[in-house]
């Protein structure tokens, strides 16, 4: 009982110590509710908002975009940055617009939607393996299988020989090592477990992908915000997170061994490098464990997603059009502050792609976008 009490009072901590942080990137000077599915569906009412949820992957980036968008175009948005799982639920029950995801929608989802979606690329980034390990000054080096080691409650010191073996002349402390995961359903989750499934036997056998799953040790944090807020106040602490949240905290973070054998480090041309490849028609790729030699192996799309048919409810065809235009804007001259943000600029294949998506976009069975 000690132990749950401590560890409900850390992720509680975790979540505090980055309200402040969440509440600031998620106004974008649309009101920045983030108490739920009836405060969004309240500021839907209004004429003038745009209504969205779901990642928190890509909050840095809505974030500026948003606020961009409103100056030039005075078009309020209201983004909650409550996580994937989370949006996708909220465009399920139709109290938002659009939803966000880490991850595209699979058939359980699918299933209990009303009617079909699209998905449109909207950027690319990478999530990493950030540390607390003050005493170490160099850039830590990890293999796929050390990594799901660690995830996996088998490697629970820093100073394991299986660690040391790839880190050479870096002193490693004894410290223990506490893992810190996503405790909401999550795109970041999907996309770092999809990996691991990939290149361990054990991990995918044992505990598999997925947006939720069964942990097999560590403290839950919610949103990239709380598990951040966790491995930084947490000594010895390793969590997954999006490379604009370490790079923003200061936080450092691991290069990881790609399928070629290669030490990489997030940056914005190793993720470019691994987007690298074709995109399907309805955009579902997946970029973890990338074949390319200079590629990050933890590396991602991620998706807004909105319904193919935007006649429902009482949506006029000004809203919708509306909306479709902001889309367009973010494929488009919405990319220029990715980089600034620490994330790849979606490749002119993707934003090729997400063209052919929007076009696809009805309202009364017509294009909205001629």
């Amino acid at each position: 009982m000690k132990q749950n009490s401590f560890k409900i009072h850390r992720t509680l901590a975790a979540g505090a110590f980055f309200a402040i942080i969440s509440m600031s990137l998620v106004s974008c000077g649309g009101g920045g509710s983030t108490s739920g599915a009836d405060s969004t569906a309240a500021a839907g009412s209004s004429d003038n908002m745009i209504t969205g949820a779901g990642s928190s992957f890509d909050n840095p980036l809505f974030s500026k975009q948003f606020s961009e968008y409103d100056k030039a175009n005075n078009q309020k948005i209201n983004y909650q940055s409550v996580g994937s799982g989370a949006g996708i639920s909220q465009l399920t029950a139709k109290t938002v617009e659009f939803g966000a995801s880490d991850a595209p929608m699979n058939g359980k989802q699918d299933s209990a939607l009303s009617a079909p979606v699209v998905h449109i690329p909207i950027t690319e980034g990478a999530v990493v393996i950030s540390y607390n390990l003050p005493e170490v000054k160099d850039t830590l080096k990890i293999t796929p299988a050390v990594l799901a080691d660690i995830f996996l409650g088998k490697i629970t010191k820093w100073n394991d020989p299986k660690i040391a073996a790839d880190n050479k002349g870096v002193k490693l402390p004894a410290t223990t090592i506490t893992v810190a995961h996503r405790s909401d359903g999550s795109g970041t989750s999907n996309i770092f477990t999809t990996y691991l499934s990939k290149v361990s036997e054990e991990w995918n056998t044992k505990v598999g992908k997925g947006s939720s799953v069964n942990w097999p040790v560590g403290l839950g944090g919610k949103g990239n915000e709380g598990v951040a807020g966790l491995v930084k106040q947490t000594p010895g602490a390793i969590g997954y997170i999006e490379l604009a949240y370490a790079v923003q905290n200061n936080m450092a973070y691991a290069k990881v061994q790609n399928k070629a054998g290669n030490f990489i480090t997030p940056s914005i041309a190793s993720v470019t490098a691994a987007a690298n490849i074709q995109i399907p028609a309805d955009t579902k790729v997946s970029l973890t464990n990338t074949d390319a030699a200079d590629g990050y192996p933890i590396s991602s799309f991620s998706w807004v997603i909105i319904y193919k048919e935007q006649k429902y409810g009482d949506r006029t065809l000004d809203r919708a059009t509306r909306l479709v235009k902001l889309l367009q804007w973010m494929i488009h001259d919405g990319q220029q502050y990715s980089s600034a943000l620490t994330y790849a600029p979606l490749s002119p294949a993707a934003v090729s792609a997400g063209d052919a998506v929007l076009k696809s976009v009805t309202y009364d069975g017509k294009p909205i976008l001629q």
